[in-house]
């Protein structure tokens, strides 16, 4: 599905927005630490101020529109309580056996399954990439945009809580942490790319002649 040029007449892409407007002040109500809820937001504000900027002049496709704003309503869950004191996470934790609350790693990984195919449309749509390259290249912005998150976080982390940066960010005691949260991100993005190229794959195959 294809954006309209005019927001007003894009019931789907008003639907969408109106969705993840509930489930953001859901998660915005007596959330458990202020100061991360606010923190964790402020790459969200600015990237909502980027969509809305630039809508005029690119719009995604609303697939990509629905994906943004389904990692979007992930993070604002996370928001809520830390990623460390999810609800849900606590419940996979139980479900699977696991040592740790999960949680942040589905949100690693949601940022590679659902984000890269809105990569993917704007560098097929701006950079007019073929080949490939069209379909590493989200994979490897990903992987990009998780370290730059993470160094970033790290020194957030830093100034908030010295001496105590680990416990802030959720690391449960894991030493591994930052590099399988990005593994996490990398794979979540690969296999939307090998999703991706097998959709647009079996597509041209159809659109070839007898």
């Amino acid at each position: 599905m294809t954006a309209s040029r005019s927001f007003t007449q894009n019931r789907f892409l008003q639907t969408v927005l109106a969705a993840y407007v509930l489930v953001w002040i859901g998660t915005a109500i007596d959330p458990t630490d202020w100061l991360t809820w606010v923190l964790e937001n402020i790459l969200v504000v600015v990237l909502a101020i980027i969509l809305m900027a630039t809508y005029r002049r690119f719009a995604f496709s609303n697939s990509s529109y629905l994906l943004i704003a389904l990692f979007l309503s992930l993070h604002a869950v996370g928001t809520n309580t830390g990623y460390a004191q999810t609800p849900i996470g606590f419940w996979l934790k139980e479900v699977f056996g696991l040592s740790r609350n999960p949680y942040d790693r589905v949100i690693h990984c949601g940022f590679g399954l659902l984000l890269a195919y809105p990569f993917h449309e704007l560098l097929v749509r701006t950079a007019n990439l073929r080949g490939p390259a069209i379909h590493w290249l989200p994979v490897s912005l990903i992987l990009a945009a998780s370290v730059g998150f993470e160094v970033l976080e790290s020194f957030v982390a830093e100034i908030v809580s010295p001496g105590a940066g680990p416990a802030w960010l959720g690391a449960q005691g894991d030493e591994w942490d930052m590099q399988l949260d990005l593994a996490s991100a990398t794979l979540g993005a690969t296999a939307a790319m090998i999703f991706t190229y097998w959709q647009e794959s079996a597509a041209a195959n159809r659109a070839m002649p007898p």
